[in-house]
């Protein structure tokens, strides 16, 4: 198309050229003569012939159209006028055409007006024309139909009107104006076309670029496709082989169970058990060198482009340990370390430089065809196994077999433990192995953790026997073991125990959360009990449990819930508010630092004065020695310096309206010299008869011949009853620890500064009321959070007591322990306690919050206080708001 195109418009400017040069010549007739002379080409006159635009002369008759035709209406140079073949001869032709100044080569291409006119010449006969008669005209739309007709594959059809359709065609031709002008517009339009044609070229090159790279691009995807296809396969075929070796190990192991050779069983079965895994590692490691391969392929076209000369194209940027490998799904890629098969799981590839080590769960079910029984059905589980409708007669008699432990909290058989060393406790029948222990250089430790109440079996579940709540959360240590709802201890020495608990209930009389030691299944001993009343209207109350003991390894401490009758509906009458961060936690104490415990019972007594001291009865002591009682029981006394930790807490059983308005106050005093001095002070509201527990919990210190002793002070004209008895519900509990290993701080809240109002998360200011100490500090004014923050330059564990006794109006009051991380991170929680409204008739109310925690050089706490849904109205800034710190030496 491009090429007619070119021609057509040749031919275009080929007419208009020609046009303009023979317009001034359509007078001058030139005869012809010879074989070039028009009238040998009649063909191609009648072809250029058109009646339209010429016409023969009248006078000349129609007979000599044949003949004389052919010379008399002659096209020359493509105009058509009469000829006179009388007026000149043909041997002057020649010579006639160079005189006359006819345009020759470029002077064709001058305008009319500055081109050499051509000089007339003289005409005689019938057929020339009267001299001053016009020119006959030409017609350039007719002229260029007669040209385009030789082009019959260009336009359209001729129309009724001659003309071809879809092409038209234009000529000015006036002389001396723009003859030049639609030339140059001519050939720029040549120039646009030929540009387009390369333009249009180039994209077509990009277009074949384009499909090359989408063909490429398809054929790596395919090859890809390819490939995966072929490790799946492989992998299948490897199954199908594995699942017919232990199809054909069973088969043998029945045939040989038939037999009855113990001996061969053993040998056949060690045989199969080592091809079959060596089977599964060349398997494994077939599959893996395959697709180690095909990765590496498609990861070094890919990570070449990002790859230079300081950081490795396939590899870690350091060298990678002996037990480390190069982990490539990390970006950059990092070295790990190599993962250890947990029991239960055998070893399927070791780890490799750029390979972490394979570990795959055994199938016991598979192995021991018989290991439930026949009756039961066997389970495979990750680790281990679980027979399915087993009795507990049956699992405490050993049915996890060898090697293997009952998990009561998973319901399952697991595999035991193993340990590099010798175990501390080995593997039983319902116990993992114990492997880690505590360093002999150990002074201390804590542990933490969540409770949660089991949930009910029926709407009718009542806790009057005694519910034990489920420990959760924190894995087991070196210091014990957690399971389902007890802790099994693992260590000699001293432990203190610390529970915040809080609930909303309905029971009759009151609920008891305690703390149970259980040496061995004829030996329990009531550590610690706490009641908590019932109230007049449902509300939150918080209530922390404590408690010192010396412990044995295998030792179980339990926590219960009961009711002291079977009117306490656990589904309906309890509410149990989940606290936040660890309500559980307790720190042990190795016998090599030195500390003694003692646990004593207070006696039964009916008191109606406002003051009232406890008598002791010994329990438990560890070193009669540092720690004793007083002559008349009314005090315990030490022969040497130290710190002593202690909790008191008392049942009591109240009538009066004045000891709902004023409430209990527990004082701890230290007689030194001859002189009472008060140190710490408890405060909690007071019931009308009703039954409920007074505590006092905190850290002082003592020197040798220092007598510690406790007064209980109620409201006048308030009738109490004061219970004791073995059963841990009145009980006083401490843990002396000496000066070289120990050390304690005592603070009040700031009168500064006090939060009033609608409090949220509100931080307490405090003021130290103790000396202070190497380990602990109260930051100072010139820090960020001044008296605030405490703040430990030495590492060790850590006993909180916090106790604040304020006015508030709140739905909930809460308090919070945060431990703020070195890093400038986020604070952790570690420590929740809440409290409800005040009880009708009531002025005052404490919360009260336990805890102990782990800290380091640098670490740092601080508390919280919010109210939801009220308003604080005051807080006591002395007496029995207090928060009391031991810390003591790793």
């Amino acid at each position: 198309m491009a090429s007619i195109n070119r021609t057509l418009l040749l031919l275009i400017h080929t007419f208009c050229a020609f046009g303009t040069t023979r317009a001034g010549d359509a007078g001058d007739l030139r005869p012809c003569s010879g074989p070039h002379c028009p009238s040998i080409r009649s063909p191609r006159q009648s072809r250029f012939h058109n009646p339209t635009s010429q016409s023969r002369p009248v006078n000349e008759p129609a007979s000599s159209s044949a003949g004389h035709d052919a010379t008399h209406h002659a096209l020359v140079g493509g105009v058509l006028g009469s000829s006179c073949p009388d007026c000149i001869t043909p041997q002057t032709q020649a010579h006639v055409i160079n005189d006359t100044g006819e345009c020759r080569g470029f002077e064709c291409r001058l305008p009319l007006r500055i081109r050499a006119k051509p000089q007339p010449r003289p005409c005689a006969g019938a057929g020339c024309e009267p001299e001053g008669s016009p020119s006959p005209l030409i017609h350039e739309a007719d002229t260029a139909a007669q040209i385009l007709g030789e082009f019959p594959d260009i336009g359209y059809p001729a129309t009724e009107t001659g003309a071809p359709l879809g092409v038209q065609l234009t000529c000015d031709i006036k002389p001396g104006e723009n003859e030049v002008p639609a030339e140059d517009a001519l050939i720029l339009h040549l120039q646009l076309e030929k540009g387009q044609e390369k333009l249009v070229e180039a994209l077509r090159t990009q277009q074949v670029l384009i499909r090359d790279l989408q063909k490429r691009l398809e054929e790596q995807q395919s090859m890809l496709l390819s490939q995966q296809h072929e490790i799946l396969n492989q992998q299948r075929r490897m199954f199908e082989q594995m699942d017919v070796v232990k199809a054909q190990y069973g088969l043998l192991t029945e045939t040989v169970k038939q037999v009855s050779f113990q001996g061969l069983q053993e040998e056949l079965q060690n045989y199969f058990e080592i091809h079959l895994t060596s089977l599964q590692n060349q398997a494994r490691s077939h599959l893996q060198k395959t697709y180690a391969v095909h990765k590496a392929d498609v990861d070094a076209k890919v990570m070449n482009t990002v790859g230079g000369p300081s950081q490795p194209l396939l590899g870690c940027q350091t060298a990678c340990g002996p037990d480390e490998y190069c982990n490539f799904k990390k970006d950059p890629p990092l070295c790990e370390k190599c993962t250890v098969c947990p029991p239960g799981f055998f070893l399927v590839s070791q780890c490799s430089p750029t390979a972490d080590r394979k570990c795959q769960d055994r199938d016991e079910c598979l192995e021991l065809q018989s290991l439930c029984g026949e009756r039961e059905k066997c389970l495979n589980t990750p680790g281990g196994f679980r027979c399915l409708g087993v009795s507990e007669r049956q699992i405490y008699t050993g049915l996890c077999g060898n090697e293997y432990f009952y998990n009561s909290e998973r319901e399952e058989c697991q595999a035991c433990s193993d340990c590099d060393g010798e175990p501390v406790v080995p593997c039983t029948f319902t116990s993992d192995t114990v492997c880690e222990s505590v360093s002999e250089n150990l002074l201390s430790g804590s542990w933490g953790a969540s409770v949660n109440i089991p949930p009910t079996k029926s709407r009718s579940n009542s806790i009057y026997s005694g519910l034990n709540l489920k420990i959760r959360g924190k894995e087991s240590s070196g210091i014990l073991i957690k399971k389902d709802d007890y802790l099994n201890l693992q260590q000699h020495g001293l432990i203190w125990i610390d529970y915040n608990f809080a609930v909303k209930h309905s029971c009759r009389n009151f609920l008891q959360v305690l703390i149970r030691i259980n040496g061995s299944e004829d030996e329990t001993q009531h550590l610690s009990e706490v009641r908590i009343e019932q109230p007049e209207r449902k509300f939150f109350q918080g209530v922390t449990v404590s408690g010192a003991v010396e412990v044995e390894p295998n030792h179980n401490l339990t926590l219960v819930l009961k009711s002291p009758n079977q009117y306490c509906n656990l589904s309906k009458d309890i509410q149990v508010y989940e606290l936040g961060g660890d309500p559980f936690s307790l720190f042990w104490l190795s016998h090599d630092s030195g500390a003694v415990a003692m646990t004593a019972q207070i006696s039964t007594a009916t008191h109606y004065q406002s003051n009232y001291r406890p008598i002791f009865r010994v329990s438990t002591i560890s070193d009669p020695y540092i720690v004793t009682l007083t002559h008349d029981g009314r005090g315990v006394r030490f022969t040497e310096s130290g710190v002593v930790k202690f909790v008191l807490q008392q049942a009591v059983y109240s009538m009066g309206h004045t000891c709902v308005r004023d409430g209990f106050s527990i004082i701890a005093h230290v007689q030194r010299n001859g002189t009472n001095q008060e140190m710490l002070r408890s405060f909690k509201a007071g019931v009308n008869y009703r039954d409920t527990s007074i505590s006092l919990s905190g850290a002082i210190r003592v020197y040798s011949e220092d007598w510690l002793n406790f007064e209980i002070i109620s409201p006048p004209q308030c009738n109490v009853r004061y219970f004791g008895d073995g059963s841990g519900i009145s009980m006083l509990s401490l843990i002396w620890v000496p000066t070289a290993f120990s050390s304690t701080l005592t603070a009040t809240v700031s009168r500064i500064g006090l939060p009033t109002g609608a409090v949220r998360n509100k931080r307490l200011s405090f003021r130290q009321l103790s000396p202070n100490t190497e380990q602990i500090q109260l930051i100072g004014s010139t820090e960020i959070h001044a008296q605030k923050r405490f703040a430990f330059s030495e590492a060790g564990t850590v006993s909180v007591s916090l106790l604040i006794k304020l006015i508030h109006s709140c739905n909930v009051v809460k308090l919070t322990l945060y431990r703020e991380s070195t890093d400038a991170g986020q604070p952790t929680l570690l420590a929740q306690q809440v409290g409800g409204p005040m009880p009708e008739g009531s002025y005052w109310a404490s919360v009260e919050l336990r805890t102990s925690f782990q800290v380091h050089n640098g670490t740092a706490f601080y508390v919280s206080l919010d109210c939801v849904r009220g308003r604080i109205n005051q807080i006591i800034h002395e007496g029995a708001t207090n928060i009391n710190i031991l810390w003591l030496t790793l």
